[in-house]
């Protein structure tokens, strides 16, 4: 029976393109046959991958690979989401955050693939709906965050905020970021929020620069439902769900956040605690600027 892999990747980068190259060809050589988005493909040019496009490019896929940073990772999302398919991040860009695993494990990592020996965890995501008058609604979702922000840097937005269906707070802010646990290490740390590990089922609302006497970071259960109200006599907001997909909101418009309905399903390939990932990836210092006493 055959075997299918989508491939993406950032083919701005000679790197990056060298490198995807290299899995596909391995994964061709293993039986696979090999998908990539068809604007990719004329850069990749290699034989027998087949170019797809559309929201069904991972439909019947075995795993999507990810090649590149967060930024290719959350673009691989967006098609590995739908379907359902595992989602593989090899890390080509700096942080990396989302990635499983570097460019050094590459040939171990399509090796653990091709042999089966990963375990998919499902992370949480956010849907969003939009609503005001004279426009459609809108509606989207985010892996890390899904942010209110002002449209115009001169002036502060004012926006009302509820909770489960109660009113929390007025912020007059530069906005404000609704995010997931794999996403408090994103935009929302950026804010000053907490870092969350990713098995805890929680969301988290973060005011970002709010000239308010309560401006805290909250932490709320996974069932809860954020409404963010853009002040009928404010400045015209900005709706952007990971950094990839932004809307204009009008005054008056009213932003709808909760759980979403369908997770990121994500590869794991080692067993590895959450803590050594955070202290690899922002390198902290283990032992205190100090140092240690003994």
């Amino acid at each position: 029976m055959s075997r299918t892999a989508l491939l993406v990747t950032h083919t701005g980068r000679r790197r990056s393109t060298e490198h995807a190259r290299a899995v596909a060809a391995d994964l061709i050589a293993a039986g696979f046959e090999v998908r990539v988005v068809a604007e990719e493909a004329d850069d990749l040019d290699l034989p027998g991958v087949v170019p797809v496009t559309g929201p069904e490019a991972a439909e019947g896929a075995e795993i999507v690979f990810a090649l590149g940073g967060d930024g290719t990772f959350l673009r691989a999302a967006e098609l590995a989401r739908p379907a359902k398919a595992p989602l593989l991040g090899i890390n080509l860009g700096k942080v990396g955050f989302l990635a499983e695993a570097e460019i050094n494990d590459l040939d171990v990592a399509v090796r653990d693939v091709v042999g089966r020996n990963y375990t998919v965890d499902e992370r949480l995501t956010l849907d969003v709906t939009a609503e005001f008058d004279g426009g459609p609604t809108i509606e989207s979702w985010a892996l890390n965050e899904i942010s209110v922000e002002k449209g115009e840097r001169a002036q502060m937005l004012e926006l009302l905020v509820d909770v489960d269906g109660r009113p929390l707070s007025r912020y007059g802010c530069d906005g404000v970021v609704c995010a997931t646990p794999t996403g408090s290490t994103a935009y929302a740390f950026s804010g000053g929020g907490p870092v969350v590990w990713p098995e805890v089922e929680a969301l988290l609302l973060v005011p970002i620069s709010a000239h308010a006497l309560f401006s805290r970071p909250l932490v709320t259960a996974p069932t809860s439902t954020f409404s963010i109200t853009v002040d009928p006599f404010t400045t015209l907001a900005v709706l952007c769900c990971d950094g990839r997909r932004v809307f204009d909101l009008p005054p008056g418009a009213r932003v709808t956040v909760r759980r979403g309905a369908l997770p990121v399903r994500i590869v794991r390939l080692r067993a590895r605690p959450f803590t050594d990932r955070l202290v690899a990836k922002f390198g902290l210092p283990v032992q205190g600027w100090r140092g240690s006493r003994r």
